[in-house]
């Protein structure tokens, strides 16, 4: 950056003795904890998710495991075997050395189960399936056989499952609908079935929707706490997107340009480690500030609220002294947020109106510079 822009960190302190300049709150990086932004928080699964809430009026200890019932749409594989004589479904029985022969079994064709929640099995009729278990349904034909075969016995089993299932989309190699068994699949294995995240796992968020919740957080989060990889419930959706996150380096730092960094987040201090630190002969310790725009209604310690501006949002510059010892334990805390603007002032250069006002041009919204709190 021309030496004719940069702001001194005398003129900035110089200009902003009431602690407001032109709109903008300027804070030192030193004071009180009640000035600073509190570390940012992600949402958690298991918070959100607990696997023992209610549903369906259950708790979760009497709650039935997905795919354990049959629902709408899940196709079922029917066999009857009937005792000899059989009658209905086969030739008779005959008697032999290793037991009794000549059973009757018929495996039908796979049922689908429709709308109306049943299947049609021969001399049986309609057999309503839907909410049942495969014992349950097996017991029901085997019921309604009654009387019409020979000491039926009926087995039933699951072939696709399609209600009780979850929905992968987003950044994975195959989105796909995935089938719940009753081993309770979760976050990482619905998120393993659909091929995996095609982002880095670093750049990736992962989102549970189920009904009105929707939350997210950085998938780098679910694979390393366990917590957070919850049980899945049918309808649920899992979307993965790469999320990048960015800050801003002016100035005489070693490095300037644009930053990237990993969902989970990054301190000031690995920031500045990354930009591999300040420029030797050029930089001014006491001149590092840090430009954001902080949340509306935020109280400070001096009981004043900073209020919200034209664009919705307060810009603050906080002012970092690397002279000051105390500085590089706070900055190990501080935590960036994207789209943050981080300028190394030069030694002894011009005018800091000069500096903010290119920045209040490209960067800040006039509307919003203008507004007093």
């Amino acid at each position: 950056m021309s030496t004719s822009v940069g702001p001194s960190p005398s003129r900035v302190m110089a200009t902003s003795d009431a602690g407001v300049m032109d709109g903008v709150r300027v804070i030192d990086l030193d004071v009180s904890p009640e000035l600073l932004p509190p570390p940012r928080r992600w949402p958690q699964f298991s918070q959100a998710f607990p696997e023992r809430e209610m549903a369906g009026g259950k708790p979760a200890q009497e709650q039935d495991a997905p795919g354990e019932r049959v629902g709408i749409g899940d196709s079922l594989s029917i066999t009857v075997i009937e005792a000899p004589p059989a009658t209905l479904f086969g030739a008779g029985a005959m008697l032999t050395e290793s037991g009794l022969a000549g059973a009757g079994s018929q495996a039908l064709p796979e049922r689908v189960v429709g709308r109306s929640g049943a299947v049609f099995v021969p001399f049986a009729g309609q057999v309503a399936v839907a909410g049942l278990t495969t014992e349950e349904i097996a017991q029901s034909i085997a019921a309604r056989l009654s009387g019409k075969a020979h000491l039926p016995q009926v087995s039933v089993a699951l072939v696709r499952n399609q209600a009780s299932a979850v929905t992968v989309v987003g950044d994975v190699a195959e989105a796909r609908r995935v089938p719940l068994t009753p081993g309770g699949e979760r976050v990482l294995d619905a998120i393993a079935a659909a091929g995996g995240a095609s982002q880095p796992v670093h750049e990736t968020l992962v989102q549970i929707t189920r009904g009105p919740r929707v939350v997210a957080m950085p998938l780098d989060t679910v694979i390393r706490d366990p917590a957070q990889n919850v049980r899945l419930r049918p309808g649920d959706v899992v979307s993965t997107f790469a999320r990048r996150y960015s800050f801003t380096v002016l100035g005489a730092a070693a490095k300037s340009g644009e930053v990237p960094f990993e969902a989970t987040g990054i301190t000031l201090a690995r920031a500045l480690g990354r930009v591999s630190g300040l420029q030797d002969f050029r930089a001014d310790p006491r001149g590092l500030f840090l430009f954001r725009w902080e949340e509306p209604d935020k109280r400070l310690a001096d009981g004043r609220v900073l209020h919200r501006g034209d664009a919705g949002r307060i810009p603050v510059i906080y002012r970092i002294d690397m002279k000051d010892p105390a500085t590089y334990f706070l900055a190990q805390n501080f935590e960036m947020r994207d789209g943050d603007l981080l300028y190394v002032a030069n030694s002894g250069i011009s005018e800091f109106r000069q500096f903010f006002a290119v920045i209040a041009s490209t960067v800040l919204p006039v509307a919003a510079v203008r507004n007093g709190f």
